[in-house]
């Protein structure tokens, strides 16, 4: 099939590469001229495991182009993606202008045929008729400027409005391993009551459904969900905001487990046995992040101010999250006493490994707490020292080996759980340190090898 994806950020770009890697003629679209050739040239703008390599494997064979174009990817394709960001603002809601903009720009460049406008990008509840609106607004700006010219005649909107359906597509992709997700996803979920776009849609997904690009090719098919669009939209922002609280509980037992002398890796085990609860998401640490989850239960939350309820425990969820970031502070102060004058290093600075995606991170609340309360701040990460990538860092020294780190250092923290960190020289690093304290905010390392060589070891709710 004839693909364009608008907008090659996580979503945008892992979404064209591996539906060109299945056989469909993709072409990407993105309004950054620089992005766009950097990609043509076969580099990915982004770290993402795997999809450098498939990018450059489905480019060499012909099935995946990039362009700034627009009109071009909207010509080429039957089905068109919108998978622009959507960023939060400081009220809560999402920023949709983006998606405004480009649902506007294929209106203008409609010509005929039928399109499946794909809302892949996170968008608040409803936006499903919002986007069909812009759309139109978007076919008339383009009709009023032909007629003007002598172009075409009035009907010209109407057969166009007939010729396009939006479908709901929302993403369920991890970062660091969003190739593995979209070959080996848990559902896909399609919102729209047009049954032509929905067999479009599942005719584009077959390969994926039928799992022949899968790890497990023997699996049962993927569950196909088939819903109208608001509620497509809406199991976007119920997962994430399960998740999220989720997580914010376990934090929230850690928390009463420091009190009172249990162990939350071991509760965690035993209530994680249960069916009804799983063991996923129930790793207690320094709080949740990124470019999903805070962003998604705030919009969600926003949603249901603006219909009149009171999501009590989505605030709730958000509240703990935000006091959990701040714990590998208030673990050091119990170490260290005075902070002032001190030098802390920070195993990891992305929000979660496998990922050069700093958004939101709990390390940047860390690095801002530990500066205002006089402390030094050195850093190690396996992606952002390698790169140089230094945007949005400030208030902090960025290292390029774990030994350069915990040289005199008063004590490390663990901000993201990175599987190299589990193979440091923990006995070397001791030694380079004024104070061999380690305070894990992941619960990831081995307890009895770090203090074997020679580390105090304090974790959450440990």
């Amino acid at each position: 099939m004839r693909v364009c994806v608008i907008g090659t950020g996580y979503v945008g770009l892992v979404t064209g590469v591996c539906l060109a890697h299945i056989g469909h003629h993709v072409i990407c679209v993105d309004n950054n001229e620089e992005k766009v050739k950097l990609m043509k040239s076969g580099q990915s703008p982004i770290y993402e495991p795997g999809l450098s390599e498939l990018m450059q494997a489905s480019t060499q064979a012909g099935r995946l182009e990039f362009t700034a174009d627009l009109a071009a990817g909207v010509e080429h394709g039957e089905i068109l993606f919108i998978a622009v960001g959507t960023p939060p603002m400081p009220t809560g809601e999402s920023d949709t202008r983006y998606v405004e903009a480009v649902a506007r720009g294929i209106g203008n460049h409609l010509n005929g045929g039928f399109k499946v406008i794909v809302n892949k990008s996170t968008v608040p509840i409803g936006s499903g008729d919002w986007v069909r609106m812009i759309v139109l607004d978007g076919v008339a700006e383009r009709q009023k400027a032909l007629v003007g010219a002598g172009g075409v005649s009035d009907d010209v909107i109407t057969q166009v409005a007939a010729d396009f359906e939006v479908v709901s597509n929302p993403e369920f992709l991890r970062e660091g391993s969003a190739v593995y997700d979209t070959f080996n996803p848990d559902r896909i979920v399609l919102g729209s009551n047009s049954p032509k776009a929905i067999a479009m849609m599942k005719e584009l997904y077959t390969p994926i459904v039928e799992r022949q690009h899968a790890e497990d090719k023997a699996a049962a098919p993927v569950p196909v969900v088939v819903t109208d669009i608001s509620s497509a939209e809406m199991v976007k922002y119920a997962a994430n905001a399960f998740l999220a609280t989720k997580i914010s509980f376990i934090n929230e037992v850690a928390n009463i487990c420091d009190r009172v002398g249990a162990d939350v890796t071991q509760v965690a085990k035993g209530i994680g046995l249960d069916s009804r609860i799983g063991s996923k998401f129930l790793q207690a640490g320094i709080g949740w992040g990124g470019s999903c989850f805070p962003k998604d239960v705030s919009a969600l939350v926003h949603t249901a101010d603006d219909y009149g309820y009171d999501a009590t425990l989505l605030k709730a969820a958000v509240s703990v999250n935000h006091r959990q970031r701040l714990m590998a502070v208030e673990k050091l102060q119990q170490e260290l006493k005075i902070l002032k004058g001190k030098t802390v290093g920070l195993l990891g600075l992305t929000f979660k490994p496998d990922t050069d995606d700093m958004r939101d991170a709990p390390a940047l609340n860390l690095i801002e707490q530990l500066n205002r309360l006089g402390a030094k701040v050195k850093a190690y990460d396996p992606i952002v020292s390698q790169t140089g990538m230094r945007h949005g860092l400030t208030g902090v020294l960025v290292e390029t080996d774990p030994e350069r780190l915990a040289d005199c250092c008063d004590a490390l923290v663990v901000v993201t759980d990175w599987q190299q960190f589990l193979k440091l020289d923990f006995p070397k690093m001791a030694s380079l340190m004024n104070n061999p304290v380690i305070i894990d905010g992941r619960n990831f390392l081995d307890r009895e090898i770090v203090e074997r060589a020679g580390f105090r070891y304090v974790g959450i709710g440990r």
